[in-house]
């Protein structure tokens, strides 16, 4: 199964090597080497609709209306999120180019301005002027468990990187990659575990530790369907363990 399909939908910029290797581990020259690795490739361009599927942790459940894209240009690709909660508009673009942070543009508005279910819209002063950065990372994209920061997967961009075994996980060849953030904020990410398929590079299961070093959340993708002669990825969970919510980011596909 095509897992490398995670990466394409969520990916970060290539992680900085600000450091110089001659004080890393082998361990830590090679988690960052995969980091690196996992976001050089350019997806190609696409447009996906589906829902956001949520469960609060009053187990009260609800439904919203989502739209994902890809554009691609000369110099960087851009994925873009829309979603329409109840009264509100949401719009999230995540800009990639390589050797460079990622930039984000996240904007909450009234129904109606941007048509995140229509035309996708294009990336000009609105969107400008709402870059977010640092904890604001740390936002919940349309009130689900997906933050904005799992969204453009930034812990890959960290530049603490390291390489804690291999192991089979969900009956996959996995490499163990720990992600440390060197400044966590306040309720966020201070270090997150991946396991990546050794054989397409996917993600096959990601867990998030807070500030005290206690899990806080789980991902997985799940629900593999081909789609004219590929597999992708039909629907990603993510659950809060500490609050006891889920979200799950289901996609429309159609089987060949």
């Amino acid at each position: 199964m095509r897992l490398l399909l995670v990466r394409l939908i969520l990916c970060s910029a290539p992680v900085a090597m600000a450091q110089t290797t001659n004080a890393l581990s082998d361990a830590e020259i090679q988690g960052r080497q995969l980091a690196q690795q996992l976001c050089d490739g350019w997806p190609d361009a696409s447009t996906k609709t589906g829902v956001l599927q949520i469960r609060d942790p009053q187990r009260k459940s609800s439904e919203i209306p989502l739209k994902c894209a890809v554009m691609v240009t000369a110099t960087n690709w851009r994925s873009f999120y829309g979603a329409k909660p109840t009264n509100q508009t949401v719009a999230l673009w995540v800009i990639h180019a390589p050797g460079q942070a990622n930039e984000y543009f996240y904007h909450t508005n009234s129904p109606g301005e941007i048509p995140v279910l229509g035309d996708i819209p294009v990336l000009g002063h609105l969107f400008r002027s709402h870059q977010v950065s640092g904890a604001e990372l740390m936002t919940p994209f349309a009130g689900s468990d997906f933050w904005i920061t799992d969204l453009g997967l930034e812990f890959f961009h960290w530049p603490a990187q390291k390489i804690l075994k291999k192991e089979v996980k969900r009956s996959r060849g996995c490499t163990v990659l720990e992600s440390t953030n060197p400044e966590p904020s306040p309720g966020g990410y201070s270090r997150v575990v991946s396991w990546i398929d050794s054989e397409t590079l996917g993600i096959v299961q990601a867990e998030a530790y807070d500030t005290n070093g206690k899990l806080l959340k789980e991902f997985y993708p799940k629900d593999f369907k081909k789609v004219k002669g590929q597999w992708q990825v039909g629907s990603m969970d993510i659950d809060n363990v500490q609050t006891g919510s889920r979200t799950r980011m289901e996609f429309d596909l159609q089987n060949e």
